[in-house]
């Protein structure tokens, strides 16, 4: 078993021991609408999320104006983020929100004035998106700033995350990994649920799953092979125009992968012995040596005057798995049809 050791992101750990964290992944899913971010901060604090993260673009210092687009955007990348951009004030105030009411607020940085943007606001964490675990450079500049880092992984190769994996070593930086595939949606046949354990034997560190397929099970399915944390893009309503709306999961489904995570991770046990909550179905449920006549004493016990009936065994009884002990013995005593076999009715 390889030794992980957890990492702290705000008032939470993120580790194999630690139940793991649900992180309700606003991104521009507000459209811009600072009202509709606040909501959206208030609604997945109330369905339980530990955290809410949104993104801040400073565009013209991530991407050229020609930056091309994916199926999924309607209009091009710099205008489409460009709309939905909030401002670092904007940000401020909803990291206000997020602490006064116990809900963790995180930030994605896509350029290094957005990452020292959010080094200003005081984040606990920083988020980097798949797209920038090869831009080597920025991960150096977020990660020199001491603070944890959770590293997506979509769009790579094994030996590109080890880069990264080598790089954050290097600088000390504490990081957990999120399996990522960047297709949205994700079908199931590519979500590939085993890199959970996978990143986790070849790195030794957290690992989580960003997951954009559609709906929860493959989240609550990760949370059961030990993913420390599962993002998921979260939205009012999947039906708006938008980017990651058909992708996202709406408030009643945030509330279910959240207890659904919760109850899979305390379901998780492998041990075996008979639990307390189980000692009063053991009364009824067992079976024990019963007779199926009237046995007069001193007769020879053949398979026909006996079977195994419920309830289980008293004290003294015969149980149903000590049924063949009980042919050729001798009875010591009359034996009533339908009642337990005991021991001491029986010669030795």
């Amino acid at each position: 078993m390889v030794e992980i050791e957890s990492i702290p992101i705000g008032p939470y750990r993120i580790g194999p021991d630690h139940s793991p964290l649900v992180i309700a992944e606003a991104a521009v899913n507000h459209q811009g609408d600072f009202e509709t971010a606040k909501r959206m901060v208030y609604i997945a604090h109330a369905m339980g999320a530990h955290i809410i993260k949104f993104q801040i673009h400073v565009l013209d210092n991530e991407m050229l104006r020609e930056t091309p687009q994916s199926a999924n955007f309607a209009e091009p990348l710099y205008v489409t983020l460009d709309k939905t951009n909030l401002s670092i004030d904007q940000h401020r105030e909803l990291k206000r929100l997020c602490e006064s009411l116990g809900i963790l607020y995180l930030c994605t940085p896509f350029s290094r004035i957005g990452a020292d943007m959010l080094e200003e606001l005081g984040v606990a964490a920083y988020k980097t998106g798949s797209g920038e675990l090869t831009n080597l450079p920025l991960i150096e500049h977020i990660g020199r700033k001491g603070k944890p880092m959770i590293v997506s992984t979509g769009m790579c190769t094994i030996e590109e995350v080890g880069e990264t994996v080598a790089l954050l070593r290097q600088l000390k930086t504490p990081f957990a990994l999120t399996h990522c595939v960047s297709a949205y949606p994700t079908p199931y046949d590519r979500v590939n649920l085993g890199m959970i354990a996978r990143y986790r034997e070849l790195f030794s560190v957290p690992v989580g799953l960003s997951d954009h397929s559609r709906g929860i099970y493959t989240g609550i399915g990760a949370a059961a092979l030990g993913a420390c944390l599962i993002e998921k893009h979260f939205t009012l309503d999947r039906q708006q125009p938008g980017p990651d709306h058909p992708v996202s999961i709406e408030p009643d489904e945030l509330s279910e992968l959240v207890k659904g995570v919760d109850a899979v991770f305390r379901g998780r046990g492998a041990e075996r012995q008979i639990f307390p909550e189980e000692r009063e179905i053991v009364a009824w449920a067992r079976e024990s040596v019963v007779s199926e006549v009237a046995i007069p004493r001193g007769t020879v016990i053949t398979p026909t005057m006996v079977w195994v009936k419920r309830p289980s065994p008293g004290p003294g009884a015969v149980a149903a798995k000590d049924l063949k002990k009980v042919i050729g013995k001798v009875a010591k005593t009359d034996i009533p049809k339908d009642s337990q076999i005991r021991w001491e009715q029986l010669n030795a």
